[in-house]
C-alpha cells in the first residue's frame, strides 16, 4: 500500500498539534488495517491502487447534494473506474458522482445533511470529529461547508478503502482538510478536549452503554464545543426507554432507544448544556433502500409488510432525531 495516506494522516496531526494521539497511530493503524482479521482488505486496497491516473484538471463539488468530482475521462476509463468502485460495495452513505460514475448509496446522506446544516453553528474554521462516519460522505460535505480540519473515525476497513476511493478522485481540491483513521470512539484519548464540533450520527443506539459514549463524546470537544447527536428514537415522554431483543429491524446490535426528552435527559445527566431537539421524523423508504450499488435488504425488507410502522419483530419503525448541544465552558 502506498504510505501517501498515512503520511498525511501524520502530517495533519502535526499541524493540529495532536501530539498525544501521534505516538498511537501506528499501531491504531495497523490494527485497524489488519490484513489476517480482515480477509477481503487486500482486494480494497487493490482495487483503489488501480484506480486510473486522472487528468489534472478536474472540478470538485463539496457543497452539493452528490459530492462531485467532474473530470473527463474516456469510455475505457470510465468503465474501469465503475468496476473498480463496485469491489468496494456494498456503499451505504453518498451519493457521489465520481469522473462520470454515479453512485446510488443505500441512505440518502444528502437529506440528513440538509436537515442538519441549518442548525450547527458555522463550520467555517472548525476542526471536527466525526464519529462513526462511514465512507466520509458528511466529513465532504463538512469541508465543503468551510471546516478547517475533519477527522472521519469510523472501524470498518471496507469504509476507509470507500473514503480513500473518493479521495483519489478529489484529489487535495479540499486542501487537505479531511481525513480518515479507522478507529472507534474508545481510541480517542482521554479528555482530549480539542474539536470545536464533534458528530455522532446513527451510533448511539449500537453502543451497549450509551451514557460512556456520550462522554466520550464530551471529552472530545473543547469548553464550549457543539455535540451533534443523531440516533433512533422512540415517541413518549422523558421516561420511555426502549430496550429491544435480539434484533431491532434486523439489526442485531441495537440496545436503547430513548424518547428525544429521555435522550435530553442523559445529556443533561452528562453534563451538557443549551441542548435542544432540532428534527426528529420516521425514517422513509425513499431515504434509506436497495440500489444498484447496495444490492442486500434494506428498511423496506425489515418492516412489517402488513403495518409498515412497525418492523418485522414488532417495534415502532425507525425514528430518528437530531440533537444539538454544548459543552460547558
Amino acid at each position: 500500500m502506498s504510505t501517501t495516506p498515512h503520511r498525511d494522516l501524520y502530517h495533519a496531526f502535526v499541524d493540529q498539534g495532536l501530539d498525544t494521539w501521534l505516538a498511537r497511530l501506528p499501531e491504531q493503524l495497523a490494527r485497524g488495517l489488519d490484513r489476517q482479521r480482515y480477509g477481503d482488505l487486500p482486494a480494497w486496497e487493490k482495487a483503489v491502487a488501480k484506480l486510473p491516473r486522472l487528468p489534472e484538471t478536474r472540478r470538485v463539488h463539496l457543497d452539493a447534494d452528490s459530492v462531485t468530482v467532474d473530470v473527463e475521462l474516456d469510455a475505457s476509463r470510465r468503465r474501469q473506474s465503475e468496476n473498480l468502485l463496485r469491489v468496494l460495495a456494498p456503499w451505504r452513505k453518498g451519493p457521489y458522482r465520481l469522473g462520470g460514475v454515479h453512485i446510488d448509496t443505500e441512505w440518502r446522506s444528502d437529506w440528513k445533511w440538509r436537515r442538519v446544516a441549518p442548525h450547527l453553528a458555522p463550520l467555517t474554521g472548525r476542526r471536527v470529529l466525526d464519529v462513526g462516519g462511514g465512507n466520509g460522505y458528511h466529513a465532504w460535505r463538512m469541508a465543503g461547508s468551510g471546516a478547517a480540519f475533519v477527522l472521519v473515525i469510523d472501524p470498518s476497513p471496507r469504509f476507509y478503502w470507500q473514503f480513500q476511493a473518493v479521495r483519489h478522485f478529489v484529489g487535495d481540491a479540499d486542501g487537505g482538510v479531511v481525513h480518515f483513521l479507522p478507529v472507534g470512539i474508545e481510541e480517542v484519548p482521554e479528555d482530549l478536549a480539542f474539536f470545536d464540533s464533534v458528530f455522532s450520527m446513527g451510533v448511539l443506539y449500537h453502543r451497549p452503554s450509551p451514557l460512556e459514549h456520550l462522554l466520550q463524546l464530551k471529552a472530545a470537544l473543547r469548553p464550549g464545543g457543539e455535540l451533534v447527536l443523531e440516533t433512533l428514537v422512540v415517541e413518549g415522554d422523558a421516561t420511555t426507554v426502549l430496550l429491544p431483543g435480539e434484533r431491532y429491524a434486523a439489526m442485531p446490535n441495537v440496545y436503547f432507544l430513548p424518547s428525544s426528552a429521555a435522550l435530553c435527559g442523559w445529556l443533561e445527566r452528562c453534563g451538557f448544556d443549551n441542548i435542544r431537539v432540532v428534527d426528529e421524523a420516521d425514517t422513509s423508504l425513499d431515504e434509506q433502500r436497495a440500489t444498484d450499488w447496495m444490492t442486500f435488504q434494506s428498511l423496506a425488507d425489515f418492516l412489517d409488510p402488513d403495518d409498515p410502522t412497525r418492523t418485522r419483530e414488532g417495534y415502532p419503525a425507525p425514528r430518528r432525531a437530531v440533537l444539538v448541544a454544548n459543552r460547558p465552558r
